[in-house]
């Protein structure tokens, strides 16, 4: 069995093809050889039962009773052996014919014990027979047992012609079937060698643009399919990834420019000994200082969309959406504090991940704050699931509104803002693990509407009362 697991799929294949047909063809040849057997000896029962030795016959035997007579391959008109068989177990050979062993059996019919009895025997000369005692009344009231035989030859020559026949039709149906193995498995692991080819192509050049062309709906189609799935998903994972490489390199090199500017000054001081006005100076640690949080806050937005869709934070709960609220208006009054929040909002309850949730809520208010005028209005409203942020800044042209949620994806006109535009690509990423939806869309009167849908309920499940 190890061995034979070692070969090769084609080989398998081909070996199991054939030891199959081998085997019904094995199977057919046994049954068809039994059966003609059967036949073959249920008529040359029908036969003995049906021959009778003749009244004259019997009494020639019995006349000359001669239990040895010299051989002889003349039968009886019928084409059998015919004997008479004694109560004493003595035989009476009918002339011209040749004399069969008595069975005990035949004894008993000469007895009265049996009726009559069929079974195989052999003549004096060791020719096998299959012999047929009945009792026979010969007109005067006498009954003997007469024993009519007939060689089994006549049916052994014909199975015997049978079993070299069968024999050899089915060695033709094994070469065949091997043939016809080989022939399948080469046909039937057609599909899975341009696989093996693809995916050794894929291996050795990582080009990830490689297709399988799909033919039917079978097994292999869908591998092939599943296959040309999965290089797709591999090259748009990959097309993904350079993109955020390159966007992150993008969004990294301005404040590390001016992050290196303004240290390069510094350092430059120290080292001449020229000093540097101090209200210069205090700019320049400001602007460092300013410029080191800008790449914190960049790096953790990096970190938070690297990660996995099935390992951002920790597992859903029931987070009140109303309370995470507040804790974030509290975060956003801070940054905006010549701001008015204007808040209305009503118990709702929702499944996410309680960190990811804040955050997320903290984004789209910081954005209704950045882009806020001085002294300005954010409303925020919650309602029945659906959590709105309306701002009153300049809004976003109609043509720039389906780019917002990319990342590192940033307004013209808010080019010179902070901020690394990766803040809405979390908020959506998080709202759309909750199960819910987010759109941006312009507001009437001037600004911009954030509209948050999250599934919940008003009261807290039971566990939580």
């Amino acid at each position: 069995m190890s061995r034979f697991r070692t070969l090769p799929l084609r080989s398998r294949l081909a070996l199991l093809v054939a030891t199959a047909v081998a085997v019904a063809v094995a199977a057919v040849a046994v049954v068809s050889w039994l059966l003609t057997r059967g036949q073959l000896y249920d008529e040359l029962n029908t036969s003995l039962r049906n021959s009778r030795a003749s009244e004259l016959l019997v009494k020639q035997a019995l006349a000359g009773c001669d239990p040895d007579p010299a051989p002889t391959t003349v039968r009886s008109p019928d084409f059998a052996y015919a004997q008479v068989v004694l109560p004493d177990g003595d035989r009476c050979v009918a002339p011209y014919s040749t004399p069969v062993k008595v069975h005990k059996s035949d004894v008993g019919v000469a007895r009265g014990l049996l009726e009559s009895t069929l079974h195989n025997s052999v003549t004096d000369s060791g020719t096998p027979v299959r012999t047929h005692t009945t009792r026979t009344s010969l007109g005067d009231g006498q009954e003997v047992a007469v024993s009519v035989s007939r060689p089994l030859d006549e049916i052994t020559t014909s199975l015997n012609r049978l079993a070299l026949l069968l024999t050899g039709l089915a060695g033709v149906g094994v070469l065949g079937a091997g043939a016809a193995g080989l022939w399948v498995a080469r046909a039937g692991l057609k599909p899975v060698d341009r696989l093996t080819e693809a995916v050794e192509h894929v291996a050795r050049t990582e080009d990830l643009t490689v297709r399988i062309p799909v033919e039917g709906e079978d097994e292999i189609a869908r591998l092939s399919r599943s296959f040309n799935s999965m290089t797709a998903a591999l090259a748009s994972s990959r097309d993904r990834q350079a993109r955020l490489i390159a966007d992150a390199g993008h969004e990294l090199r301005t404040p590390l420019t001016s992050l290196r500017t303004n240290i390069e000054l510094l350092a430059r001081s120290e080292r001449t000994g020229r000093a540097i006005p101090p209200d210069d100076r205090r700019d320049l640690l400001a602007s460092v200082q300013a410029q080191t949080t800008e790449l914190a806050s960049l790096i953790g937005d990096l970190q938070e969309l690297s990660r996995p869709d099935a390992a951002q934070g920790g597992p859903l709960t029931v987070v009140p959406l109303h309370e995470t609220l507040e804790t974030a208006l509290g975060r956003a009054r801070l940054r905006g504090p010549g701001l008015t929040f204007a808040t209305d909002l009503s118990p709702w309850y929702v499944r996410a991940e309680p960190a990811a949730l804040e955050r997320a809520l903290v984004n789209v208010l910081d954005n209704a704050v950045k882009f806020s005028p001085p002294g300005g209005t954010v409303h925020v409203v919650l309602r029945g699931g659906t959590l709105t942020v309306r701002d009153h800044g300049p809004g976003i042209p109609a043509d720039e509104l389906p780019h917002v949620f990319e990342r590192f994806w940033r307004s013209p006109s808010a080019r010179a803002l902070p901020g690394s535009g990766l803040g809405l690509s979390i908020v959506a990423r998080t709202v759309q693990q909750a199960g819910g939806e987010i759109r941006l869309e312009p507001a009437a009167g001037g600004g911009t509407r954030a509209v948050i849908t999250l599934p919940g309920a008003a009261v807290p499940p039971p566990a939580l009362l």
